[in-house]
């Protein structure tokens, strides 16, 4: 599941706003990851899976970005 819109993150502190960077940081790797993964799989069903999962996380990392 992404996060489909960007979230007020305007009263956050430093702390929190270092930790909600690195969380788009680590869905931006995992997306990738499930993109490669996507294209070493034979199963349609499953590479259809990772393929969505790994459109997801990177849809929370933009939302995520877009939100700082």
């Amino acid at each position: 599941m992404a996060l489909k819109n960007t979230i007020n993150l305007n009263n956050i502190t430093q702390q929190e706003l270092n930790c909600v960077k690195e969380i788009a940081s680590n869905h931006v790797t995992m997306s990738k990851k499930l993109e490669q993964y996507s294209n070493q799989v034979q199963d349609p069903q499953f590479k259809q899976l990772l393929k969505q999962s790994s459109k997801d996380a990177e849809t929370t990392a933009m939302n995520l970005t877009n939100s700082l």
